[in-house]
């Protein structure tokens, strides 16, 4: 870094000094701001291009290469494996009851749970949005919920919903 700020130091001095001596006076003296800015804008022009090409200049490049590895082939023996059958959903209604939630707001509980937008819902219980709203913001206040999402992983955690 320090060599190009020299280099481009020397440069500049150099072309000051070709300017002295070479001295044409009606160049120099009536074009003088031209090509002084003339030589800033190339000296600026070529350390943008420096620094674009060092700044993005890949850092590190890495080579996978595969390998072919032999394994023998093991037969596979069968496993019995017992899953058991999950039990029907038990709604918490303590927990529904305490947390004061409506069977409307359960309601649009289980249609979000669903994955419908708030205007799917109105359709479906024949409804404004705003009013689907207006419930949906209740739950959420009643389950301490920023979002839809948060909200149907609070209920389910709270076994109000399967």
């Amino acid at each position: 870094m320090t060599k190009t700020v020299l280099g481009y130091g020397l440069l500049g001095g150099v072309l000051i000094t070709v300017l002295k001596v070479v001295e044409y006076r009606y160049l120099v003296v009536t074009h003088s701001l031209e090509i002084y800015g003339g030589i800033v804008a190339v000296l600026f022009a070529a350390l943008g291009i420096w620094l674009g090409l060092t700044l993005t200049r890949p850092r590190e490049t890495v080579i996978i290469k595969e390998i072919e590895v032999q394994v023998p082939v093991e037969v596979p023996v069968p496993v019995e494996v017992h899953v058991p059958v999950a039990a029907a959903f038990v709604r918490n209604t303590a927990r529904l009851e305490a947390l004061g939630i409506t069977p409307r707001e359960l309601e649009i509980l289980e249609l979000i749970a669903a994955g419908l937008s708030t205007r799917e819902i109105a359709e479906r219980l024949f409804v404004s949005e705003n009013t689907v709203k207006t419930h949906a913001g209740r739950l959420f206040d009643k389950l301490s919920a920023r979002r839809r999402t948060q909200a149907v992983q609070l209920a389910k955690e709270a076994g109000l919903i399967p």
